[in-house]
């Protein structure tokens, strides 16, 4: 817990959070815009709370867009325009974001401003006006916290509280950052507040898919976002804004799963969110190639979407198997379910390519059980295997982590006993054949091209050009063939097929 004896900052601490010669250039700007410059938002709490901050909210009474072009024509940054309504900048310079803002909703002082903001650990100022110039910061020693709604005890007592009953009212997606700074700092939320959202979250249709959108990805991001979702569910924020989950609420599962629809998929993010923490503890024989495969950027938020997302076809493919005793079956939910996260990514104005890698997760989690069942049988073959391999690209260890996820949260009666084992095993036996049969064909100069077809079956271009050429790699990969005499071979085989 973060103990605050003082509201006060060390005028060093400050300085040092811009780059060198910027406060002076700052000092120039305010000679032509005179006025009280305060230090506010994020950028005080960080501070207090002894984190680098990302970047610095500055605010002005009013000309905050000429405070931006101003430094911006002085340092050589890049002036960018910050809402639509808002009188708001930003120039980025040498990595770093300056914003600034002009007081709002006609505000006439600091405290007022500070007082129509969000949430109280962001609505703290301070006034650093007095330190442009570096002498000025050497005599001043500290600087006190303006902080009207006592925000620095908030901090304290690591609480997330708004700063009026209207907060809500004003702009429905408050209630979004309220979850994200939760869970980006790990604080509770005051009750309260809970009851307020609770009673306001449908206004949340007014808020737009792209602002939602972003909040969300903030929590997926975070470490805390199975609790943050559960949370959100709990008040019932959820469903207002996710609703397509709300059809597995209650749906009874096959009896290798413990929970309905619903409550498995917000395991399977919980399982997820424990399983990438710690990969090589789940795969201890491929440790080093989860590490790899998560640096990528957005990775981890992506298969968290996935875990939360994968069985969300089940209720559209829900039915009564008569003949195997009643049993109940989801056939092809992955596939559905796919097409239904591509709904809901198009609503969200998600990224094509983001939207694709988790549908292609979605669209084939239940190939890993289905191999491991073959294996299990002792009809595991290479071909199964290589189809696999292909058809996941180098996304097969994404694909594995969100089995492994999806194993550890069903925990029903006749869940196979050690699946988790089998899913492991099963990824080093397939990442084996990735590097022994995949990637030497891979990197490999191709045996046919779409030339060689032309001039030696003499074939027009068309889509049995991509057929042949696929078919003859497969068959290399299975090393069923290494020459470019077999692969010719091959190819007038398939064409005999296709034309007959």
């Amino acid at each position: 817990m973060v103990t605050f004896e003082k509201k006060r900052l060390p005028c060093r601490d400050v300085a040092a959070l811009f780059p060198p010669g910027l406060l002076n250039t700052l000092a120039l700007v305010h000679d032509l815009l005179p006025g009280e410059v305060f230090m506010t938002g994020g950028t005080i709490r960080d501070l207090l709370l002894g984190r680098k901050p990302a970047d610095i909210d500055l605010t002005v009474e009013r000309g905050a867009r000429d405070w931006a072009g101003l430094l911006a024509e002085k340092t050589g940054g890049t002036y960018i325009v910050l809402g639509r309504e808002e009188d708001a900048a930003r120039v980025a310079w040498q990595g770093l974001d300056v914003d600034f803002s002009s007081f709002r909703d006609g505000a006439t002082s600091i405290e007022q401003e500070l007082c129509k903001r969000d949430i109280t650990i962001n609505s703290m100022g301070l006034p650093i006006t007095g330190i442009f110039r570096d002498t000025d910061c050497q005599r001043q020693g500290f600087l006190l916290v303006i902080d009207p709604l006592s925000g620095a005890q908030d901090l304290e007592n690591e609480i997330i509280r708004v700063t009026s009953k209207k907060c809500f009212s004003a702009d429905p997606l408050r209630m979004l950052r309220v979850f994200r700074f939760s869970a980006i700092l790990d604080f509770s939320v005051d009750p309260d507040v809970l009851h307020q959202m609770s009673s306001q979250r449908q206004s949340l249709a007014r808020v737009s898919a792209e602002r939602i959108a972003h909040e969300l990805d903030l929590i997926m991001a975070s470490p805390r976002a199975y609790t943050t979702f559960q949370a959100m569910h709990e008040c019932g924020l959820l469903w207002e804004i996710l609703p397509e989950l709300r059809a597995g609420a209650g749906m009874e599962q096959p009896s290798s799963h413990h929970l309905d629809v619903f409550d498995h998929c917000m395991e399977a993010l919980h399982q997820m969110e424990l399983v990438l923490t710690d990969p090589g503890l789940y795969f201890p024989e491929n440790e080093d190639d989860f590490k790899v495969y998560l640096m990528a950027g957005g990775h981890t938020r992506l298969l968290k979407w996935a875990a939360l997302f994968h069985d969300v076809g089940k209720p559209a493919t829900y039915g009564i198997n008569e003949d195997k005793g009643g049993r109940i079956t989801f056939y092809n939910h992955d596939l559905q379910g796919a097409d239904l996260f591509a709904a809901i990514a198009a609503r969200l104005r998600w990224s094509k390519d983001d939207s694709r890698f988790v549908e292609r997760l979605i669209a084939g989690h239940m190939r890993p059980f289905f191999l491991a069942n073959n294996q299990r049988q002792g009809e595991l073959t290479v071909k199964a295997c290589l189809r696999l391999i292909r058809h996941v690209a180098t996304h097969l260890p994404g694909l594995f982590l969100l089995a492994m996820a999806d194993a550890l949260a069903g925990k029903g009666e006749n869940s196979p006993e050690e699946i988790e084992r089998e899913v492991a095993g099963l990824f080093t036996r397939l990442r084996g054949l990735e590097k022994s049969h995949v990637n030497p064909v891979r990197t490999s100069p191709p045996l046919l091209t779409g030339k060689d077809l032309i001039k030696e079956l003499q074939l027009v271009p068309g889509p049995l050009f991509r057929k042949i050429l696929m078919r003859v790699e497969e068959a290399q990969m299975e090393q069923r063939l290494s020459t470019r005499e077999e692969a010719l071979a091959l190819a007038a085989e398939i064409v005999r097929q296709n034309v007959h």
